[in-house]
């Protein structure tokens, strides 16, 4: 708990702006003098997060000789909110995550030591995964952890995303989608849907009590809609098969959030990628999950990168 609940004495917590001038909040951790150095990790997030959710693996890699860096999403965290509710996590367009992606990248991976990594959770592994099919980003490898190539629902998805943009489009799309949890209609608690380990789940908690920016709450419908039409188009992009870059997907085959038989069928068709999968031990956010799988994700993360990202 001591290196989750607070951030690292050399990391530095700042300010990013996109092209368009919008502020998106960083952190910045060089690689520790005394180990030899191995590289340089850019860690996205998912719907939602926050970097501090990830401290603990930042420690992990860091030990390792990585430096890292992150940062909030646009609309969420504390890189503010496209829209006039606090606590909605709303985008008026997925477009805009890909051009922050970019741009970021493109100044990030110019100055970044030793071999450039991605490590993308959910929908940060999504927009990583969209980033490289389009060129947008070039790392000599990347993983995507319980990646959004598809939304968990309990009606089909075709008429789901049908379904979220004719609710979208008659009414303010910046509204939220409903009152609370990750999914509407759902008799599971959030904690159950994400993780098993109690303490880590309440690391979140402890982080929003310590800074009220950092609460998202639901997505708007805006959101809702972008996300079933763009993760549609993914997975229907005949470009997936030409990827070269060395990737690695961890899935939670129980997952609630994320429709992961959409992300292991993306990544077969991925000549470069390795899957390696958790059963119902697992909820939806590994590297936040008990030892166990926390401890087993971890380990497969680092054979991968040091067998395709060597210094």
């Amino acid at each position: 708990m001591r290196l989750r609940r607070a951030y690292p004495a050399d990391a530095r917590i700042g300010e990013w702006l996109a092209p368009d001038g919008w502020a998106h909040r960083t952190l910045m951790w060089d690689a520790p003098a005394d180990v030899p150095a191995r590289g340089s990790i850019l860690f996205q997030g998912g719907r939602g997060d926050v970097f501090e959710k990830y401290l603990e693996s930042f420690h992990h890699w860091h030990d390792c000789g990585w430096s890292i860096a992150s940062f909030d999403w646009r609309g969420q965290g504390g890189s503010g909110r496209c829209g006039p509710h606090a606590h909605c996590g709303h985008i008026e367009r997925f477009g805009l995550f890909h051009d922050d992606l970019r741009a970021f990248w493109q100044g990030w991976a110019a100055s970044a030591s030793g071999p450039t990594v991605m490590i993308g959770h959910s929908m940060g592994g999504f927009l990583t995964l969209k980033g490289l099919v389009d060129g947008a980003v070039d790392p000599v490898a990347a993983v995507l952890v319980a990646p959004m190539l598809g939304l968990k629902g309990v009606i089909p998805p075709a008429l789901a995303g049908r379904l979220a943009r004719w609710i979208r489009d008659r009414g303010d799309p910046a509204r939220p989608a409903w009152k609370g949890n990750e999914r509407p209609a759902t008799t599971e608690t959030r904690q159950s849907l994400l993780t098993h380990d109690p303490d880590r789940y309440a690391d979140e908690i402890w982080w929003q009590q310590a800074d009220a920016r950092l609460m998202t709450g639901p997505p708007s419908w805006g959101w809702v809609a972008d996300a079933f039409a763009e993760t549609q188009a993914l997975r229907a992009d005949p470009r997936v098969e030409r990827l070269r870059v060395p990737l690695l997907g961890l899935i939670a085959e129980a997952d609630g959030l994320v429709d992961a038989r959409a992300a292991k069928s993306v990544l077969a068709r991925v000549p470069s990628a390795q899957m390696v999968a958790f059963g119902r031990e697992a909820a939806h956010e590994l590297l936040r999950e008990a030892d166990p799988v926390r401890d087993r994700a971890l380990a497969a993360i680092d054979a991968f990168l040091d067998e395709k990202a060597p210094v």
